[in-house]
C-alpha cells in the first residue's frame, strides 16, 4: 500500500492504496515503518506523496464503522503511531501535496517540515483541512496544537470549530501550505527544498530542527493530548453515530 523510491539519499514514501489512499491500518502501519526505517537506509531525507488528485481522503471510515471499540482503538492507534512516526523522524520531511488532503490526509501533511501542494485547474481546485467537525468528530488538542503552531491559535480556532476545508490557493496564503506548484514540479520542488536544507551543516541543521519541533512532539507523543478513550466515547455517541452513517450514505450515491 506504500511504494518507496530512492532519489539518491532522499527516500520518497508515496501512499498507493486506490482510489483515494483512504487510511487503513495496513497502509498506516507500513507508512510508519518506512518512515522509522528510512535514516538506517541511509536516507538523510523524505518526502511523503500520495495520489495524484487525491493526497489522502483520510480514515477509512466505512472500515472503522464495522469495528467494536477493542478493535477501532487498535484501528486509531495505527493512526496516532504513523503521525507520531512523521512528527518525530530524525531527518527532515516533506509533504507532496498532489490533490485533496481532508482530515487524516492533513494531519499527515501537517506532521511535515514543509508542504507543497498542487493547487488544480479551472475544473477542480484541490482542497486541504481538518473537517472532524462536519463528520461529529471532535479533534484531539494534540492534532489541534499542529495547525495552531503553523497558522496561530485564533485562524486555527475558526478552522477548527468549523471543519472548515480550504482551496489550495487560501491555505497557501495563511501558511497551511508552504508552497504551491504545478502537478510536473511537485516533486522537483520537493526534492530541491530538502536538497537545499540538506547542504547546510549537518549537525546544526538537524539539532536546530530537533530544538524547533520540541512542541510538535510533545503534541503527538503524550496519551493525554490525544485522549484516545475520550475519542472513542464521542465516537460511539448518537450524534456523531448519525453524522458518521450520513456521511457513509453520501459517500455510496452514484458520482
Amino acid at each position: 500500500m506504500i511504494t518507496q523510491i530512492e532519489h539518491d539519499d532522499i527516500l520518497e514514501v508515496r501512499m498507493t492504496r486506490p482510489p483515494v489512499n483512504a487510511l487503513n491500518p495496513e497502509l498506516l502501519t507500513q507508512l510508519r515503518e518506512a518512515i522509522e526505517q528510512a535514516p538506517a537506509r541511509g536516507a538523510k531525507g523524505l518526502i511523503l506523496s500520495g495520489g495524484p488528485s487525491v493526497f489522502s481522503a483520510g480514515l477509512d471510515v466505512p472500515y472503522l464503522m464495522t469495528l467494536d471499540r477493542a478493535a477501532l482503538a487498535a484501528a486509531w492507534g495505527t493512526f496516532f503511531a504513523a503521525m507520531a512516526a512523521l512528527a518525530t523522524a530524525p531527518i527532515p520531511l516533506v509533504a507532496a501535496v498532489g490533490g485533496h488532503s481532508p482530515a487524516g490526509g492533513a494531519v499527515l501533511a501537517l506532521c511535515c517540515d514543509y508542504r507543497i501542494m498542487v493547487a488544480g485547474d479551472e475544473r477542480r481546485a484541490y482542497t486541504i483541512g481538518l473537517n472532524e467537525v462536519q463528520v461529529g468528530l471532535v479533534v484531539p488538542e494534540g492534532v489541534q496544537h499542529l495547525m495552531r503552531r503553523v497558522v496561530g491559535a485564533y485562524r486555527a480556532e475558526r478552522l477548527l470549530v468549523a471543519g472548515a476545508m480550504l482551496e489550495a490557493t487560501q491555505a497557501q496564503r495563511i501558511g497551511l501550505i508552504d508552497e504551491l506548484a504545478e502537478a510536473d514540479a511537485l516533486l522537483p520542488r520537493a526534492l530541491a527544498w530538502l536538497r537545499d536544507l540538506l547542504a547546510l551543516p549537518r549537525h546544526a541543521m538537524l539539532t536546530t530542527r530537533r530544538m524547533a519541533r520540541a512542541d510538535l512532539i510533545d503534541a503527538v507523543s503524550r496519551p493525554e493530548r490525544i485522549n484516545l478513550d475520550g475519542f472513542l466515547d464521542d465516537w460511539f455517541g448518537s450524534e456523531t453515530q448519525t453524522a458518521l452513517k450520513a456521511t457513509l450514505a453520501r459517500l455510496k450515491k452514484p458520482g
